[in-house]
């Protein structure tokens, strides 16, 4: 069969994502992009650039689009019947912290539930962003004042499926790179933005620092070309201890942070799946992550009392714990990496393939 694929923000997870499945479904796939940038403006005006440069539609057995797009304005510009569609959510903007001062996320919010109404299947990336979405809209659309629609989750829902997305990575080629783990390398390899909370990974650097517990640090999340002062900031005061700062573009070289890397930490507000998480974990980082989000449901429940953290003050704790005690660690990691693989592509896609023939026979 055959599909279209429709990536307005092609960047990120978003880009890994459409390589990742186009690469490992049975199924040909074709790929229409957009740069990763402008995001906004992606959601709000790329159905308009889309619908002058689409291939003729009726060639296709489906199309597939992400959330950063305005699937109902695309329906209404094409004019003509559409093959039948899924919209795949990695992230929603009824959800989504938001900046202080943000006044445009309510016109945005708007768009995502209309996009899945429209769409004929939606698929998100966890059950726990399936849930936070939907569970939002009713209070969400109160908002509007009056004339509130309704049932409008219910409509979504029944037409709602969960899938992980697929992660690639190349762990069977000899990275010939060692562990570091005196001292341990901390990764973060987040994107360098307010909804990850970057502040309380730096405030837990000082603590470690106060406790006198050495570490290096890799820090090569996307930054946009924008970097934080607290970024600017920690890369003077522990310039001794920075290894890498900056986004890393190379695959093969960011897997090789991946795999010197002895902790990964996640310090976000908002997460819907983690995937810089398990690619870290697969490559041998013990991870440390909040126990809320998406965390507890991609974590296998055998490794989470070691490795979510509770508060603040039990993130120090576990993290003065493994740096103290680290070769304990090192069979129960070995462990969890084996668990996670369950996540790389090869082992996903044909969850996709599924439900792209299933979308075709709508």
């Amino acid at each position: 069969m055959k599909y279209l694929f429709i990536e307005t923000f092609c960047q990120g997870s978003h880009s890994l994502f459409v390589d990742g499945l186009s690469a490992h479904s049975s199924h040909h796939i074709d790929i229409i992009s957009m740069s990763g940038e402008n995001w906004r403006w992606r959601m709000l005006g790329a159905a308009l650039h889309i619908v002058e440069n689409i291939p003729p539609l009726e060639k296709y057995d489906g199309i597939i689009i992400s959330d950063l797009f305005n699937l109902a304005d695309f329906k209404a510009l094409v004019g003509k019947p559409c093959p039948p569609i899924l919209a795949y959510f990695h992230e929603n903007q009824i959800t989504y912290p938001q900046p202080p001062g943000d006044k445009g996320a309510f016109q945005l919010g708007i768009i995502n539930i209309t996009t899945a109404l429209v769409a004929d299947m939606v698929v998100f990336n966890s059950k726990m962003h399936r849930d936070a979405f939907l569970n939002a809209i009713p209070g969400f659309l109160k908002r509007g004042r009056d004339y509130g629609p309704k049932q409008v989750a219910e409509k979504i829902r029944a037409k709602s499926d969960v899938i992980y997305p697929g992660i690639t990575l190349q762990i069977e080629k000899n990275i010939d790179v060692k562990k570091q783990i005196d001292p341990p390398l901390i990764v973060w390899n987040h994107r360098w933005s307010f909804d990850k909370n970057y502040g309380m990974f730096f405030n837990l650097l000082e603590e470690l620092s106060k406790m006198s517990v050495d570490f290096h640090l890799a820090m090569m999340g996307e930054n946009f070309g924008m970097i934080p002062e607290q970024f600017k900031s920690a890369q003077k005061l522990y310039k001794d201890k920075v290894l890498q700062f900056g986004y890393v573009p190379s695959r093969q070289e960011y897997e090789k942070w991946l795999k010197r890397g002895a902790i990964v930490i996640s310090t976000a507000m908002q997460e819907n799946f983690g995937m810089s998480v398990i690619e870290a974990i697969i490559m041998g980082c013990i991870p440390l992550l909040p126990n809320r989000l998406s965390y507890p449901e991609i974590l296998p429940k055998e490794f989470q009392e070691y490795f979510l953290y509770k508060s603040k003050h039990d993130l120090i704790e576990k993290v003065f714990k493994i740096t103290s005690e680290f070769k304990r660690y090192e069979e129960i990691q070995s462990r969890l990496a084996q668990k996670m693989r369950s996540f790389l592509w090869e082992n996903v896609a044909g969850r996709y393939d599924k439900v792209l023939k299933r979308l075709a026979e709508l």
